[in-house]
C-alpha cells in the first residue's frame, strides 16, 4: 500500500491550476486568435494581460518544483523510473519559472512587425532566450511523465495514474509531434498548421496529468496492489507450515 502525501498532491494540483491560466483568454480581450498563436504570447511584455500569465507561469513553476523536491524527500529510495520522474517534475517546475522571468518581447504570430524585427535578430536577448528555456521545460515534462506513470503501473496498478497514464503520455506526445511540425510548417512559410491548437493540446495535457498524479498521491494504493513481488523463503514456508495445522 502506498501512503497518502496531501502536501505533495496539494502542490501540484494548484500547479496544475496555475498552468491552465491561459484559458482565460476564453473570457479576456487578448486579441490574440487561439488557433495559431503561441500559449507564451499571452504573456508577451507588449500583451495587455501579459504580468497576469508571466504570473501564473511563475506560480505554477514553482510550485511544481515544490512538489517534486518534497517527493525526493519521503523514503524509502525510489527506483531509477521514480527518480527519473521527479527529477523531471523538478526541472519542468524550474524551466517554466525561468521561462516566465524571459518573456517574448512581442507576439511574432498576429504582429508582422514584430517577426520581422525577430528575423533579424533585432529584440533583446530575453524573447531569444524564451525559447531555450521552453524546450527545456518541454524535455523535463516528457522525462517526468513517462517515467511516473511507468513506476505507478509497476508499483500501484490500481491507481489513477497507472490507468489513465499511459493515455495521456500517448495523446503528449502525439500533441508535441503536432506542434513541432506545426513550427517547422510556420517557419518555412507553409502556414500555421493549427499551431495554437496543437500547443494547447499539449500544455492541457500536462495540467491533466498533473492533477491525476495529484489524485494518485492523496489517495492511497488499495491493499490489493502490492509494491512488488516477493519470492518466498525457506522462513516464509516454514511460518506457514507451523500455523496451519493439518491443514494443507
Amino acid at each position: 500500500m502506498i501512503s497518502p502525501r496531501p502536501t505533495t498532491a496539494a502542490l501540484l494540483a494548484l500547479g496544475a491550476l496555475t498552468y491552465t491560466a491561459w484559458a482565460l483568454e476564453a473570457v479576456l480581450p487578448t486579441d490574440l486568435t487561439p488557433t495559431h498563436t503561441y500559449v507564451s504570447e499571452l504573456a508577451a511584455r507588449n500583451q495587455p494581460y501579459g504580468t497576469l500569465f508571466r504570473t501564473t507561469d511563475l506560480l505554477a513553476g514553482i510550485l511544481v518544483c515544490a512538489a517534486g523536491l518534497l517527493a525526493s524527500l519521503h523514503p524509502p529510495s525510489p527506483d531509477r523510473w521514480t527518480k527519473a520522474g521527479r527529477a523531471g517534475l523538478v526541472l519542468f517546475g524550474t524551466a517554466t519559472a525561468v521561462d516566465s522571468r524571459l518573456p517574448l518581447s512581442c507576439a511574432p504570430t498576429a504582429d508582422p512587425t514584430c517577426a520581422a524585427q525577430e528575423r533579424a535578430g533585432l529584440l533583446p536577448v530575453a524573447h531569444s532566450a524564451h525559447s531555450v528555456s521552453s524546450t527545456v521545460a518541454l524535455c523535463g515534462i516528457l522525462v517526468a511523465m513517462p517515467a511516473l506513470t511507468l513506476a505507478a503501473r509497476r508499483y500501484a496498478p490500481r491507481a489513477p495514474l497507472a490507468r489513465s497514464g499511459p493515455a495521456l503520455v500517448t495523446l503528449e506526445l502525439a500533441a508535441t509531434v503536432w506542434t513541432l511540425t506545426a513550427i517547422a510548417a510556420l517557419e518555412t512559410g507553409h502556414g500555421a498548421w493549427g499551431l495554437g491548437v496543437a500547443q494547447r493540446l499539449q500544455v492541457g495535457v500536462i495540467a491533466i496529468w498533473l492533477t491525476v498524479l495529484a489524485v494518485s498521491l492523496v489517495r492511497p494504493t488499495p491493499p490489493g496492489a502490492p509494491l512488488r513481488t516477493r519470492i518466498p523463503n525457506a522462513n516464509d514456508r516454514q511460518r506457514t507450515h507451523s500455523t496451519s495445522g493439518d491443514h494443507p
